[in-house]
């Protein structure tokens, strides 16, 4: 069995050395993604001394992931620098000249970024067919004009009616559903396939929100997402080239690996069991008793704090908040951590030795023409597969090769991680079969 046992200050830290008299405050920084690092470097950086960075896992990086496959990196997490203009990441790549390989295609000012702007998005049917590019074209007007509307109940504080069920899709999925309909126009088979349009849209907007579907997404909320303006720029060396920008000037001291935190004791309520080692552990000076906060970690470690800062994803906070925090946190945190929703995005790379696609084509959008009537984007565990949207083709080719990456969300995107490999590969490679007509 571990014992507990109570941090205290070592005489050879340079962190803490000549602070005796005046003690700096001491500051606890769990997890070590993107904000747990930016949080460390802004405090060392305004003469911060006493700093710590709690990470649970053997890396830092959080959601950025950037993994080398042959002579190219490849994305498992965070893929695009979304905007320039004021965008701090996007400052310290240009400023640390991660963006020199960047190719002008690769940067979009379309509100749903691809890996390129150049070439035509593919938007073929499960019989096999291409939808024609001027169909598309009308049918994607006639999208945005409604995502635009989406916008304005948040925006211009429109009242939301009753039919719309506060719901984007819903919403959405109504307003276009009629004005196709009452499009004098268009052919009835020319109607039948904008409507099932409608869907593999609102699949794509999920995959964006990070929601198992548009219809549980607020429309009274949903237009307080902006986008910072400017282009989308990928990384050609790696996001996690940014990781390692943050963590450049953070002593390798100051972050701890493998250290999941088991609960936080705030507001001064410290446990019997913390003041029993307390009184008993000679080495603990005598200000560390009065801290405001305790760390406990899973390997039974105290770390007193006079300041912690919890970094960790919405995902952990709404799995653990209730045993994270002694004292319960307060209402009005506990109801945010609920109300708010998150759900599981994945991507699927596929390689292949030569392209089956055209050089024109920049991704292949699938289209379900029995979908046409949906009312739900939810399927059996067997049809996991037709939550998959959109396949991307990665450019250029001469870094990344002939790769697809395909984009699925919420509970089908969980069914398919616990399929291996080969099951997904030959699944989506008899998608793609299908929708090209191509063997």
């Amino acid at each position: 069995m571990q014992s507990c046992e109570i941090s205290a200050d070592s005489t050879d830290d340079p962190l803490s050395s000549g602070l005796r008299r005046k003690r700096q405050p001491r500051i606890v920084v769990i997890g070590a993604g993107l904000a747990g690092l930016s949080a460390a470097k802004a405090l060392l950086e305004s003469g911060f001394t006493d700093v710590t960075v709690l990470e649970a896992t053997d890396r830092i990086g959080g959601r950025v992931q950037s993994v080398q496959l042959g002579h190219a990196t490849f994305e498992l997490g965070a893929t695009w620098i979304h905007g320039s203009h004021g965008n701090p990441v996007y400052h310290l790549a240009e400023d640390n000249g991660l963006l020199e390989e960047t190719t002008d295609s690769e940067r979009s000012v379309g509100r749903i970024s691809l890996y390129s702007k150049n070439g035509v998005a593919y938007h073929l049917t499960n019989s096999g067919q291409r939808i024609p590019k001027d169909v598309v074209e009308e049918f994607s007007d006639l999208y945005n004009e409604v995502y635009n509307l989406t916008q304005e109940f948040f925006q211009r504080g429109k009242p939301v009616n009753a039919e719309s069920q506060n719901s984007v899709g819903v919403f959405t999925r109504d307003v276009v559903r009629k004005r196709v309909k009452a499009d004098p126009d268009d052919t009835e088979a020319v109607k039948r396939l904008k409507l099932a349009m409608i869907q593999q849209y609102l699949k794509v907007e999920s995959c964006e929100s990070s929601s198992h579907s548009m219809d549980e997404v607020s429309l009274s909320e949903f237009g307080e997402w902006t986008e910072i303006p400017g282009a989308h720029h990928v990384i050609p060396c790696g996001f996690i080239k940014i990781v390692e920008i943050l963590a450049r000037s953070i002593p390798k001291s100051v972050i701890q690996l493998r250290k999941p935190v088991k609960c936080i004791h705030w507001n001064q309520s410290v446990s019997k069991e913390i003041e029993r080692v307390a009184d008993h552990n000679s080495d603990l000076p005598e200000e560390n008793k009065g801290s405001n906060v305790f760390v406990e970690c899973e390997d039974c470690e105290f770390i007193p704090a006079d300041h912690v800062i919890v970094t960790v994803s919405l995902g952990v906070l709404k799995k653990r908040h209730e045993s994270l925090f002694h004292p319960r946190l307060p209402e009005e945190k506990v109801m945010a951590i609920e109300k708010l929703g998150i759900n599981t995005t994945d991507k699927i790379f596929l390689e292949f030795e030569e392209p089956f696609w055209s050089s024109e084509c920049n991704s292949i959008q699938f289209v379900w023409e029995d979908e046409a009537e949906s009312e739900s984007l939810t399927y059996p565990e067997e049809l996991w597969y037709k939550k998959i949207c959109s396949f991307d083709v990665l450019y250029p080719p001469e870094r990344y090769g002939h790769v697809l990456s395909g984009w699925i969300c919420g509970e089908e995107a969980l069914i398919m991680e616990k399929c291996d490999d080969e099951t997904v590969a030959e699944t989506c490679t008899e998608m793609l079969r299908k929708f090209t007509g191509q063997p």
